[in-house]
């Protein structure tokens, strides 16, 4: 036997189980690597308002406290408002019921020929063999495994603010003990890709927020004029959550609205559907390419590209730290090599 087969087969278990080890590794400690990009994140996003508030004399792990405890604020304001929402239309659901079921059979037999009987549909739901409560009945072991989840989301929610708040106070510290590590020419390299990183993530949220508010207003008057309940509220929620949740966002965020309106009037459930399917086209081809390219100098398509891409790696988190990843990608590739004069052949027509 040559000498060199021990030492392969050697080297190729050794090589094996490394991978092993690194893949059980990678598939214990991923959590926690995803909250610690989600704090860094934020961490990038407060630092601008960090810097401002220590200039003027405040310390950093002050006005940190002070901009997370903003954030907190508002999000469970907003959760709250929406909750509040849920529960009142749910409310008045369960006391309208025998009206809204009469009103849902006699709008599907008139338009769509089911020929369906509302006091039996009633009948159905009042039976306690029936099958909406046993499926009610299947659902009771769920609430344990609700409280669970809650409570571990609490937890995660904990661990962000917190991670956030040690990146972003000490985020002068960290930036020094990284380049304490490297050369000076490295070191100059970290800084710029780190300002750039903070440049495109405060881009991104810019650009977020004020498709939000277009979106969140455009949405209150078609809420307005059609008579949806809470058209305020309503249009908050669709606003919000189709921006800052990408590619799937508008689909979660229009959900809601349909289903109170549908349960309402389900004929001006058509028309809110018929809204929201119109507002998301222009705003993907009129809207979002202008202000995305103003603020993040990002392509619209790569910038629904990297939503995609992020989101397949990573779920809805990797969908929301795409577009900012994308643009500091391409901050660093554009600042990369040498740039030549395109010729006129290359510039096309209408350039």
């Amino acid at each position: 036997m040559p000498r060199w087969v021990p030492r392969a087969i050697f080297l190729l278990w050794l090589g094996f189980l490394g991978t092993v080890l690194v893949q059980e590794l990678w598939d214990r400690l991923f959590g926690f690597f995803l909250l610690l990009v989600i704090s860094l994140f934020i961490a990038l996003a407060i630092e601008p308002g960090t810097n401002r508030l220590a200039r003027r004399g405040m310390s950093r792990g002050l006005a940190t406290s002070l901009i997370l405890g903003a954030v907190a604020v508002v999000v469970v304001g907003f959760v709250a408002v929406m909750g509040a929402l849920v529960a009142d239309q749910a409310g008045e659901l369960a006391d309208n019921r025998d009206r809204y079921v009469t009103d849902v059979v006699s709008f599907l037999n008139d338009n769509f020929g089911t020929g369906l009987d509302a006091v039996e549909v009633i009948d159905s739901l009042d039976d306690p063999n029936g099958p909406v409560r046993d499926f009610l009945n299947s659902q009771a072991d769920r609430a344990v495994q609700l409280g669970v989840s809650v409570f571990s989301t609490l937890f995660q929610a904990f661990s962000i603010l917190l991670f956030t708040f040690y990146l972003a106070a000490d985020g002068p510290r960290l930036r020094r003990t990284i380049c304490s590590w490297l050369r000076p020419q490295r070191q100059r390299m970290v800084l710029d890709v780190w300002e750039l990183a903070v440049e495109k993530t405060g881009g991104y949220l810019s650009s977020r927020a004020i498709l939000a508010l277009v979106s969140s207003f455009l949405h209150w008057i078609a809420f307005q004029a059609i008579g949806t309940p809470a058209p305020i509220a309503l249009a908050l929620w669709v606003g919000v959550i189709s921006q800052f949740l990408p590619v799937i966002g508008i689909y979660v965020a229009g959900a809601l609205p349909l289903l109170l309106t549908v349960v309402d009037t389900p004929l001006k459930g058509l028309f809110v559907l018929g809204f929201i399917v119109v507002y998301q086209q222009i705003e993907n081809f009129l809207i979002a390419p202008r202000i995305t390219a103003q603020k993040m100098q990002l392509h619209a398509g790569v910038a629904f590209a990297s939503a995609i891409i992020g989101g397949a790696v990573l779920g809805p988190t990797g969908a929301i730290l795409g577009l900012p990843a994308a643009a500091v990608i391409q901050g660093v590739l554009s600042s990369v090599g040498e740039r030549y004069e395109v010729v006129d052949e290359a510039q096309g027509d209408g350039e």
